[in-house]
């Protein structure tokens, strides 16, 4: 599926050839996110993310950034999460060595002009109040404060409004010299094209790129347990047309042994329109449109949320409705709706991997979070044994009610009715 080389400066370079396809893929996934920030700097990874397309040395304006991509019909963006940022873009075949120039150049010769800075810094704070303004937005935010609270986890990864405020331009140019080296970074193409001919290119840009020592990131802590230290529900009561409801569970890390059970189990309760979430809380009971789990998977932790937007009245309902579900993923899988998430599970991983852009996503945030690449055939392998043993055990682990947590976005003003509910 995938070659790998690592170039004499550490930089880790990842292709996988896809002769069929028509479009090239290309990501560079740096190891700088919210983890590795303290709290009066809390941003500045996402701070940092959105300066390169400002300008860099050989595309001076934000205009040259992006012309030099979409004049070719190509797409290209930056995300910053708590572990990784990654520039990417995705363009035909025959552009492909312009679009590899342009994103290298944003991580390498960006020109971090001041001016520029103070127009972001505007730009980021409209960002972090449109995501205010998203009652959906919001209730994620507030779920991930009960589920890690004081700490880096916890928080937003774009910071708050006054924390951008304080963010300096000499504070962002030694954080990219820390974190933006090539011993913290992995390159990954996907496409038509040649290991070594992308070797030979990458290795050729990057020869005066010197690796150094990066900052650490900020382990997660479990509160659960100890008295004072978190809450068990969040409210914020705001005039909408939906309540919008977040239950959370900490969940395991990317290299937890258990993490394709909780995948299957995932599917069962709540992934896809044949979960169990959606037939009962949609289809059966008319309460949601929009219903879900998902799962996240970090270093060292991780965590299981269920999503639903519900008429205001009807909040207290929704949650006996998920709590409901949720106690009843304890009970043994039938072998029915095992075999179909078993089933759903591969093939959406499957159909997801006929795109460029996904492959070399697969390949840099594995190669830069685990240091080491799982092929598609390893991972479907893994999927295809899980059993309905293996979905108890893992339900019986992560599904306790003590750790259950609830975050409530709208016409609310309920909290400790709410709270009540939290058991099974």
């Amino acid at each position: 599926m995938f070659q790998r080389t690592v170039l004499d400066n550490q930089l880790r370079v990842l292709t996988s050839a896809m002769p069929h396809s028509t479009s090239v893929s290309i990501t560079i996934s740096v190891g700088a996110g919210s983890r590795y920030e303290s709290d009066e700097m809390a941003g500045l990874s996402h701070f940092l993310e959105h300066l390169p397309f400002k300008g860099t040395k050989s595309w001076p304006t934000a205009r040259h950034v992006s012309e030099a991509i979409e004049g070719v019909g190509g797409i290209m963006n930056a995300s910053t999460d708590r572990e990784v940022t990654v520039f990417w873009c995705k363009v035909a075949r025959l552009h492909f060595n312009q679009a590899f120039a342009v994103l290298l150049d944003l991580v390498l010769n960006p020109i971090l002009d001041p001016g520029e800075m103070e127009k972001e810094r505007e730009v980021i704070q409209e960002e972090l109040r449109m995501t205010y303004d998203y009652p959906s937005h919001r209730v994620d935010l507030l779920i991930d404060e009960l589920l890690w609270p004081e700490q880096a986890m916890g928080r937003d990864v774009g910071g708050t409004l006054e924390s951008v405020d304080n963010i300096n331009l000499d504070q962002v140019r030694d954080y990219m010299m820390q974190q933006y080296n090539p011993s913290n970074t992995a390159i990954a193409v996907a496409g038509n094209i040649d290991h070594g001919e992308i070797v030979a290119m990458v290795n050729e840009a990057t020869q005066h790129w010197q690796p150094r020592e990066s900052l650490r990131w900020e382990p997660a802590v479990d509160y659960y347990g100890e008295r004072g230290i978190g809450s068990i529900a969040k409210v914020e009561d705001r005039q909408s047309d939906q309540a919008h409801i977040c239950l959370g569970l900490p969940g395991i890390s990317l290299t937890d042994p258990d993490r394709y059970a909780l995948a299957i189990l995932n599917g069962v309760l709540g992934d896809g329109m044949s979960s169990r979430l959606f037939l009962n809380l949609r289809e059966e009971q008319g309460l949601a449109y929009d219903v879900s789990s998902s799962l996240n998977h970090f270093r060292d932790c991780g965590s299981l949320v269920v999503y639903c937007g519900v008429e205001p009245r009807k909040t207290q309902e929704a949650v006996r409705a998920v709590i409901h579900d949720l106690a009843g993923m304890r009970e043994p899988v039938p072998d029915a709706e095992l075999n179909k998430s078993r089933e759903f599970t591969k093939g959406r991983l499957l159909l997801r991997m006929e795109d460029t852009r996904s492959v070399a996503a697969w390949l840099g945030a594995q190669e830069l979070l685990l240091g080491k690449v799982s092929t598609i055939d390893e991972t479907v392998e893994e999927i295809d044994r899980v059993t309905s043993e293996d979905i108890a055990n893992v339900a019986e682990r992560l599904l306790d009610p003590n750790k259950l947590r609830l975050a409530v976005v709208g016409p609310q003003n309920k909290e400790k009715d709410l709270q009540a509910l939290l058991n099974f």
